[in-house]
C-alpha cells in the first residue's frame, strides 16, 4: 500500500527547471574570487598558463563571430534533465524487475557467472583486456555488466540492479575490489589514472593518444555517463567529482577534449547527487566558458530577474539527437578563457604535461550537502 501511495504522489517533472535543483536556496553565483566555496581552485604551472592564454586570444576572436548564432541554437536537453533527475532521486515510481535471490550482477562480480552473451568471466576481463583498446572500443556487450544500473541498457541479457542487490554488493569486499579494478581498466582506456582510494585522478602516461581517440569517439560519452551513475549506485559517489573535474578542465582550459564539453555539462555534472559539488563544478565551468552569455547551466532566470547574467536564459529544451542528427550528448564546443581566481574545492597541480585532480576539502555541511 505504501508503494502504491508513493506512486500516486509522484509527478514527473515536465521542464528542465523542475528537474534541476542545483541552484535552489543559493545566493553565491556572484561571489568574488577567493570567497569561501566560490568554486574549484586551480593551480597551474607557467607553461600551463601560457597555453591557456593562447586559447583566450583565440576564444575572444571566435566568440565575437559566434555570439548571436550560439545564443539562438544552444538549449538544454529536457531528455537529459529528466534522465538525471530520476537517477538522483533513485528512480521514483520504479518497480523492482526481479526476485532478490537472482543477484546476477553480484554473482558476475564474484566470478560465479559469465557475462551474456559473450560467456566471459570478470577475471578474464580484468586480467586480459587491460590495454586491449580495440576490444574495449568495439565490444558493446561488456559495459552493462561491468557498470550495472537500475535501468535497462542496450545489452538486454544484462539485468538491472535492485535495491537489495545494491546493499549486498556494497557489503561484499570481493565484489567492490573487482569493481574498482574494472573502473581503473576503463580509466586506462580513456587515458586517465586513479591515484588513491578516495577517487583522485590524473592523466595517465598514454593520455595524448587516448584523449585524441576519446575526443572523436562519441559513443564513449554514453559509456562514461553509465560509469558515473554506477559509481554512485555501488558506493563510490565520492569518485565522481574528481573525474568530472578532470574532464571539464581538459575540455575547457587545456582544449584536449572539446567535443566532450556538452556531455560534461548536460550529463556528467548532473550525475553528482550533492548540489554543492554540482555548483562548484558549474562555477568553475562558467569562469572558462565562452561566449559567456550562452552559458546555460547557471541559476534560472526566475531567480535572477529579467536582467539575468550567464545562464539566466531559460530556453525551450530540444533533444540533442534531433538538433545534431548524431550522438545525443554531442554539441558544438565553445572556446575557453583562463580562470582568474579560486577558492576551496578541487585543484589541479601543474606538473609539466601532467595534472593531479584532487579533492582538497570535504563538501560543506548544511543544506548545500543535500541530495537533489
Amino acid at each position: 500500500m505504501g508503494n502504491l501511495m508513493g506512486s500516486l504522489r509522484y509527478k514527473e517533472p515536465s521542464t528542465v527547471e523542475e528537474c534541476d535543483s542545483t541552484w535552489e536556496s543559493d545566493s553565491e553565483w556572484d561571489e568574488q574570487p577567493g570567497d569561501e566555496d566560490s568554486g574549484i581552485s586551480e593551480c597551474v604551472s607557467p607553461s600551463e598558463t601560457g597555453r591557456c592564454d593562447e586559447l583566450v586570444d583565440m576564444s575572444r576572436q571566435l566568440s565575437q563571430l559566434s555570439d548571436s548564432e550560439s545564443s539562438n541554437k544552444m538549449k538544454r536537453s529536457l531528455y537529459a534533465a529528466k534522465d538525471l533527475y530520476k537517477y538522483r532521486h533513485s528512480y521514483p515510481n520504479y518497480k523492482e524487475p526481479r526476485l532478490p535471490n537472482e543477484y546476477r550482477n553480484l554473482r558476475f562480480y564474484l566470478n560465479k557467472i559469465p557475462l551474456i552473451p559473450d560467456g566471459i568471466f570478470i577475471e578474464e576481463i580484468l586480467t586480459k583486456w587491460r590495454g586491449d583498446y580495440d576490444k574495449l572500443e568495439h565490444n558493446h556487450t561488456y559495459i552493462q555488466w561491468l557498470f550495472p544500473l537500475r535501468e535497462q541498457g542496450l545489452n538486454f541479457y544484462a539485468q538491472e540492479l535492485t535495491q537489495e542487490e545494491i546493499k549486498e554488493f556494497q557489503s561484499t569486499r570481493e565484489a567492490k575490489r573487482r569493481f574498482l579494478l574494472a573502473y581503473t581498466l576503463m580509466l586506462d582506456f580513456y587515458g586517465i589514472k586513479l591515484l588513491d582510494k578516495i577517487g583522485n585522478v590524473t592523466r595517465a602516461s598514454n593520455w595524448q593518444e587516448r584523449f585524441q581517440h576519446l575526443n572523436e569517439s562519441q559513443h564513449n560519452y554514453l559509456r562514461i555517463t553509465r560509469i558515473l551513475k554506477s559509481l554512485g549506485e555501488l558506493g563510490f559517489e565520492a569518485f565522481k567529482a574528481p573525474l568530472v573535474h578532470l574532464l571539464l578542465d581538459e575540455a575547457l582550459c587545456r582544449g584536449t577534449l572539446p567535443n566532450m564539453l556538452h556531455s560534461i555539462l548536460e550529463y556528467y555534472v548532473y550525475t553528482i547527487r550533492l548540489r554543492s559539488l554540482r555548483r562548484r563544478l558549474l562555477r568553475y565551468a562558467h569562469q572558462h566558458y565562452q561566449p559567456a552569455n550562452t552559458f546555460l547551466w547557471g541559476p534560472p532566470a526566475r531567480r535572477r530577474g529579467a536582467g539575468a547574467g550567464p545562464g539566466g536564459r531559460v530556453a525551450e529544451p530540444i533533444l540533442e539527437r534531433e538538433r545534431r542528427g548524431g550522438d545525443p550528448h554531442r554539441a558544438r564546443s565553445p572556446m575557453t578563457k583562463q580562470d582568474s581566481g579560486g577558492g576551496g574545492g578541487w585543484g589541479r597541480r601543474g606538473e609539466g604535461n601532467q595534472g593531479l585532480y584532487c579533492l582538497h576539502q570535504n563538501p560543506p555541511g548544511g543544506g548545500e550537502g543535500r541530495v537533489h
